[in-house]
């Protein structure tokens, strides 16, 4: 039998543990990360667990929040998550001493500030720990290439954990979407309401933008889609300011939209693609507006996600759709029952193939083919990179550069020449 790996989380914010210096209000105030992990042990399926932030005095206020929300669950006990650093210590390096616990073939989950990412997996991944990094994994094409073929000399698994990919409605369109013939255009939305930039104000127009935290998902989809079939040639970029700016007291888009020029490469027929995301939402009836639109030359496909035909009404949280299929804290009969949902599945599909990789019974190279890593997702980040530089440059467009014309991996991009 397989060695069950040790995990760290890095990061204790609100997708780790459901905390934002309160229990969030979001769809997520029980978290999403430490509960799938401690749901995990409890499975038999990992080993120690453990957690690491930069703020050791913001430490007891969480674990008191994950005993209290957490700790509600059978058999889920929050109390044998070894935290890291110590409650008296403020330490923007304490991961390296949290990784140092761990040993080659063990697991890192990444949920820090984007800017961050490449230095903890960096450091993870020179130590021999499978990782897992929320999207988006890098901001740059250079950083997301390094740690491509860092991961690959190591032997270890690098992953991006986009869930998107496990919803069923998401991957049953994408299979059908192979039987509509040359990609011709898609268009997706993804918002937040406003007041999630005081959750975000620490880095929120500072080291990201609303385009690398939302796009990243249907960026990440479409790539997805239309892997090995079609690639981004060209991006421009265009937003939108005023709200966030005035909350946050230093510029900021409230809204971005990337405009990209897709190639089907049998035939060369054009395509292309708009993918807006926005933080300013009203507070509306789902936390997240996420909607998108296909259309390929012989078919098309349209899915509302944030809308599942299910709602539900109370005298304290008033009008909400719901869905379940994503995460499901309610517990049934005192239990936690979201085994199934595609926000538990990603990370239980890493931590197994980080297992059986271990064992030997699984590839890097099968990895590559089967799940969203680093070395198969190179151009959902060089779009949503030119998309950056396409706004610092006034909305000049940006082309992305490929080994020859087969290829689908973009190794850099370019200012368009007209």
């Amino acid at each position: 039998m397989a060695q069950k790996p040790n995990v760290l989380m890095l990061g204790t914010g609100e997708y780790t543990t459901g905390w934002v210096g309160k229990a969030s209000d979001s769809d997520k105030s029980t978290g999403v990360v430490a509960l799938v992990m401690l749901d995990l042990k409890r499975r038999n399926k990992i080993n120690n667990l453990a957690m690491c932030g930069t703020s050791g005095p913001k430490l007891p206020q969480i674990r008191e929040h994950m005993r209290k929300m957490l700790g509600a669950y059978e058999g889920i006990d929050p109390g044998v998550v070894k935290t890291f650093p110590a409650d008296d210590v403020v330490d923007r390096e304490a991961y390296k001493g949290a990784i140092s616990t761990l040993k080659k073939g063990d697991c890192a989950i990444i949920f820090t500030p984007d800017d961050t990412h490449f230095q903890i997996a960096e450091h993870c991944i020179k130590n021999g720990i499978h990782v897992m990094i929320t999207k988006p994994p890098v901001k740059t094409l250079e950083e997301h290439n390094k740690l491509a073929a860092l991961a690959k000399e190591q032997g270890v698994l690098c992953c991006i954990e986009v869930h998107k990919r496990y919803d069923p409605i998401y991957r049953d369109a994408r299979d059908r979407i192979q039987q509509l013939g040359a990609f011709s255009f898609f268009q997706a939305y993804m918002s937040q309401p406003k007041h999630q930039l005081e959750t975000f104000k620490a880095w929120a127009g500072k080291s990201s933008d609303i385009s690398y935290y939302l796009n990243s998902h249907h960026v990440d989809f479409h790539e997805w889609c239309c892997s090995g079939n079609a690639r981004p040639e060209r991006v421009v970029a265009l937003s939108s300011t005023g709200v966030a700016q005035a909350k946050l007291g230093r510029p900021c888009e409230d809204t971005i939209t990337l405009s990209v020029q897709w190639r089907t490469l049998a035939t060369n027929a054009l395509g292309h693609a708009l993918y807006t995301s926005s933080w300013v939402a009203p507070k509306a009836d789902v936390h997240s507006q996420q909607r998108w639109f296909y259309m390929g030359q012989s078919g098309e496909v349209t899915v509302d996600q944030a809308h599942r035909g299910y709602t539900v009404c109370t005298d304290s949280g008033g009008y909400g759709s719901v869905n379940p299929l994503f995460w499901k804290p309610t517990p049934s009969d005192g239990k936690f029952v979201g085994q199934a949902c595609y926000g538990y599945v990603s990370f239980e599909a890493f931590v197994d193939a980080a297992t059986s990789v271990n064992s030997g019974e699984l590839t890097l190279d099968r990895c590559d083919r089967d799940l969203p890593t680093m070395a198969s997702t190179a151009g959902a980040t060089a779009i949503l990179e030119a998309g950056r530089r396409s706004l610092d440059a006034n909305g000049a467009p940006f082309d992305l550069i490929y080994q020859d014309d087969a290829s689908c991996t973009p190794i850099d991009m370019k200012p368009s020449a007209f």
